[in-house]
């Protein structure tokens, strides 16, 4: 036999029928259903003056709503909606508080609840953004500290191929690296500065715009070509965005770059680079740097004692992190579920690590890469690390100049 399924309805119907027995007290019959002793007299009560039906649920609303709003100011507030469809709660409010003075104007959550009643507004999605990273620039007072690099504006030779030059510099003795026309691409700028790196020795740190193949808008603000760089054991710095005078070293080679090489361009690609080779040799060794004293960035310029290693090693993660190795399709295996990090890391490891909200950091060595929620099993992803508000520009001023391409 199964069991008897019984509902608060059925509860009520047998409370009554065991009061009519008149077996028990109301007290201890009370006790016996669980409820109040004013619960059972309210049900009796009910049950006398409408019988059966007067047991049923009723609706706890109050009978009473002195805060309701006025069908007359609802209709305005409509009506000036439908003028306005853009127009949201705070600013219908606003408009009816300046011009009709008159009335007594609900405040801008009821307008908005009345909007959403009336179909006349839908919820916003919301817009989960990244996490921004930010650390200090490093202190630049010895060759190799740092390294800049970005693509000079690109423009066109006179045979019309276009022409992407890449500088590389270092930032204490301004000595130009290499200046060199690859494409835009990881697979253009890797061997320049793979080459650079083996011949030249490691810096502590690489200086970079927020654009690609330096850096991405995905997780960490990595690429195919940052990743290589961390495994080296360089630190990524990127500047604000719209601050080029962060890079101003850089930047203000690029204008003498711009002016003694491509006012007016070459005739061809490969004589243009025979202009950045002498430009170089020239800016090098033999024009004078008034930041230097009126040296040459040749004399002050010497190899890293950091050499480009024979084995590059996968990044350490100490105990507190859990492993996991990024699949082809950029995402990992973690408690079950697939999370997705970065297209950029695939073949690599990443730390994972319990935070003391209970959600999961993921990191690519010392980059964090975002928190994987604990509820939605997704990464909400950090941006690229730039530097804090209180970095201190790279140059004065008066000594730095951003110089657009020509």
């Amino acid at each position: 036999m199964p069991w008897r399924e019984t509902c608060v309805e059925d509860e009520k119907t047998e409370f009554i029928v065991s009061y009519l027995a008149g077996g028990e007290p109301m007290t201890v019959l009370c006790e016996r259903f669980g409820i109040s002793r004013e619960t059972g007299y309210e049900l009796v009560r009910r049950w006398r003056s409408e019988g059966w039906s007067g047991l049923q649920a009723r609706s706890r609303s109050p009978h009473l709503r002195p805060q309701t709003m006025a069908p007359e100011v609802a209709a305005r507030i409509v009506e000036l909606r439908r003028q306005w469809p853009y127009w949201g709660p705070k600013k219908l409010q606003a408009w009816l508080k300046r011009h009709e003075p008159g009335h007594v104007w609900p405040a801008a959550s009821t307008i908005g609840d009345l909007l959403r009643r009336e179909g006349l507004s839908e919820p916003r999605r919301r817009r989960r953004t990244a996490q921004p990273l930010t650390r200090p620039f490093l202190e630049v007072s010895a060759p190799n500290d740092v390294w800049c690099i970005d693509f000079k504006g690109w423009f066109r030779t006179r045979d019309g191929e276009r022409c992407d030059p890449l500088t590389l510099s270092d930032a204490d003795s301004r000595y130009l690296i290499a200046c060199q026309v690859v494409a835009p691409t990881t697979e253009g700028v890797a061997p320049v500065v793979e080459r650079a790196l083996r011949e030249h020795g490691l810096p502590r740190a690489i200086r970079s715009d927020n654009g690609p193949p330096f850096a991405s808008p995905g997780a960490g603000g990595l690429t195919r070509l940052s990743v290589s760089w961390i495994k080296l054991g360089l630190r990524l710095e990127r500047i604000a965005p719209g601050r080029p005078q962060q890079n101003g070293r850089h930047e203000r080679m690029h204008g003498t770059l711009k002016r003694e090489t491509a006012r007016p361009p070459a005739d061809s690609i490969a004589a243009q680079q025979a202009r950045f080779d002498a430009f170089r040799h020239s800016f090098n060794h033999i024009r004078p740097h008034e930041a230097l004293g009126q040296d040459t960035p040749a004399s002050r310029y010497c190899h890293s004692p950091r050499p480009y290693p024979s084995r590059i090693e996968e990044p350490w993660y100490d105990p507190d992190h859990a492993v996991r190795r990024v699949r082809s399709a950029g995402d990992i295996k973690w408690q079950g579920d697939k999370i997705f990090i970065s297209q950029a890391l695939v073949g690599e490891t990443v730390g994972i690590a319990e935070t003391q909200s209970g959600d999961w950091i993921v990191r690519f060595a010392d980059i964090d890469l975002g928190l994987i929620d604990r509820n939605t099993r997704t990464l909400r992803r950090c941006s690229a690390a730039r530097p804090g508000r209180t970095a201190a520009p790279e140059q004065t001023v008066e000594t730095v100049n951003h110089v657009p391409g020509p």
